[in-house]
């Protein structure tokens, strides 16, 4: 199954409904890796500097939403939640009539599989949904993308949709009762990491480490400490102490950290974005169940 698979991807169309960051993280990443073939990816966009980038990737790109969806087997959703509906509203098979089936795959913060459906449903009579929550680590391989699905996805969808993101990171079918909150972690989790190496090499600049050695470690340190959790399997307050000789630095350090509230302000953080993950979602209902 894993090599039909593989082989398919070589064959098969995807489509991106938007053509921006999300798009080009997942599109021109596995172009770039050889994964699929750039002449069967299709690219709606408005703008003209969009249309230049997937050029120049040798993929399709074009105006029309419904030219994406019409020559696709897989079709990304990949534009503003707010403007999905447009964009939705400007699909059309090439005969008028409503297609069959197709597999939409949603990368929309907030929007549940209902609402998705409830939208699609007017252009394809099953379609088959998955909605995703990636990150921008995929553009460097080392993503990661939570996503479920709706009855009509089959296990083929499933298995193509994890083949797919495992050439740019790491990917965990979830039920969607957790998908704000894990997709929160690993979605916004970059960007409160972030913070954390300008910091660290804030202070190392400030004791007289050149900026770019500073910021290459800093960064590295974040690399070395993540693969010490994944590979070692130990828990991250166990690797900690086997760092912190009895008054060393190390302890040194964790002291003044402890001081200023770090692991609470990131509880903080992670409880805020869920909550408002979860009030994004509660929109998405209120405003979008109606299709017209």
């Amino acid at each position: 199954m894993s090599a039909m698979v593989d082989q398919d991807l070589k064959k098969i169309k995807i489509g991106f409904i938007g053509g921006g960051n999300m798009a080009s993280a997942i599109g021109a990443g596995l172009i770039r890796k050889n994964v699929l073939t750039p002449e069967n990816v299709w690219i709606s966009s408005r703008t003209d500097r969009t249309h230049r980038f997937w050029k120049d990737l040798g993929a399709k790109p074009t105006f029309s939403n419904s030219q994406v969806v019409d020559n696709c087997d897989v079709v990304f959703l990949s534009v503003k939640p707010q403007i999905l509906e447009d964009a939705l509203e400007t699909v059309k098979s090439a005969t008028g009539e409503k297609f069959e089936s197709k597999l939409f795959i949603s990368v929309l913060a907030g929007v549940p599989l209902e609402v998705l459906y409830a939208k699609i449903r007017w252009i394809v009579n099953s379609p088959r949904i998955i909605r995703t929550m990636p990150n921008t680590p995929m553009m460097v391989g080392e993503g990661i993308i939570v996503y479920c699905s709706n009855e009509d996805a089959t296990s083929m969808d499933l298995q193509l949709v994890d083949k797919l993101f495992s050439y740019i990171g790491m990917s965990q079918n979830v039920p969607e009762s957790l998908m704000n909150a894990v997709g929160t972690l690993s979605g916004c989790g970059p960007a409160f990491v972030y913070p954390i190496i300008e910091a660290l090499a804030d202070g190392a600049v400030r004791m007289g480490v050149p900026r770019p050695m500073a910021t290459k470690f800093a960064a590295q340190v974040l690399i070395g400490a993540g693969k010490m959790v994944l590979e070692t399997g130990r828990h991250p307050g166990q690797l900690k102490d086997e760092v912190c000789s009895p008054g060393g630095t190390t302890i040194t350090g964790i002291h003044a950290i402890e001081i200023g509230g770090v692991r609470g302000s990131f509880m903080n953080a992670i409880e805020a974005a869920v909550k408002r993950s979860n009030e994004l979602t509660a929109l998405s209902y209120n405003n979008n169940m109606d299709p017209k």
